[in-house]
């Protein structure tokens, strides 16, 4: 029984961080055309998929959530949704799929950082030197992208939006992980939507009743379609799925999934080349945050 949980487990997280790979790909090309907002991009993510959990809540055993509770589901909205989705609808327009892939995959440096603060992990001098080298391969992807060939492409601010997307996103599950075992997935996430949805509506709304949908091309509304289906709905409902039945260190390394699909799909697309700088920033990138997952570990 345990290993079968186990690969249930495993399965969906990587189902999850594989759907993230393609989800690069997918928003880069949707905010390209700058024919709808980010904010608004967001708000019509929070609303399609939090109706959806809202729905198949009415299917499944009703679960009562207590009164304090709700503040904190709503500072979990808030860290792990709002602030994490919007600053990469932001940011992915100023960074080419390649350099935001490599960043996302630094998420298991943040996870220790935070198991550090919350759960008092102590840091090994194996940990600090991996966080050492992950760090000097982002400052060199910095430095290699302000050249003359590659600043039209990766900005600084779409490196920090990036940095901050992942760093919001590790906070959320370091901090809010005994609530999101406390309530079923469908229960948990259909609050965590409609606060999101609640919050970024009234500076949205106005576009939405004045968007020209014959003017968006058909495969931009499929993007849509997609980040919404798939990239929110799907995806919010695994990850905790896999939280719950393997250790965390297992479910970060599956981070690794998502770079390796958006950098594939990417250089195949025809979107950037596949040059020696990149190449050294991602070996920097992914040797540190390897050297740090692999070290060992107070708490499992």
């Amino acid at each position: 029984m345990k290993n079968k949980q186990s690969i249930v487990g495993h399965l969906a997280c990587f189902v999850a961080y594989a759907i993230f790979g393609f989800n690069i790909i997918v928003c880069k090309d949707l905010t390209a055309g700058q024919l709808i907002s980010p904010l608004t991009i967001f708000c019509l993510r929070s609303l399609g998929a939090g109706a959806l959990f809202w729905l198949i809540s009415l299917f499944t055993p009703k679960e009562k959530v207590e009164g304090r509770d709700y503040i904190r589901i709503f500072a979990a909205s808030m860290l792990g949704f709002f602030v994490c989705q919007l600053t990469f609808l932001v940011g992915i327009p100023h960074i080419t799929p390649m350099d935001c892939s490599v960043l996302s995959a630094i998420s298991p440096i943040y996870t220790m950082i935070i198991a550090a603060m919350v759960l008092k992990e102590p840091i090994t001098w194996q940990k600090a030197g991996g966080v050492i080298i992950s760090f000097a391969g982002i400052i060199y992807l910095i430095v290699s992208r302000t050249s003359a060939e590659g600043a039209a492409e990766t900005s600084l601010f779409g490196i920090l939006m990036i940095i901050l997307n992942s760093l919001s996103f590790s906070l959320y599950l370091g901090i809010f992980k005994p609530l999101i075992g406390k309530y079923s997935v469908v229960t948990f996430m259909k609050w965590i939507f409609l606060f999101a949805f609640v919050v970024s509506v009234p500076f949205s709304a106005g576009e939405i009743v004045t968007l020209n949908r014959n003017a968006i091309p058909a495969i931009q509304l499929a993007e849509l379609a997609y980040l919404i289906f798939c990239a929110t709905f799907i995806t919010y409902f695994l990850i905790p799925v896999g939280q719950k039945r393997i250790r965390p260190t297992l479910v970060s390394m599956y981070s690794y999934v998502q770079p390796i699909i958006a950098i594939v799909i990417s250089i195949c697309a025809g979107m950037e080349m596949l040059t020696w700088q990149k190449i050294l920033a991602a070996i920097m990138v992914f040797g540190g945050v390897a050297v740090v997952s692999y070290s060992k570990s107070r708490v499992e």
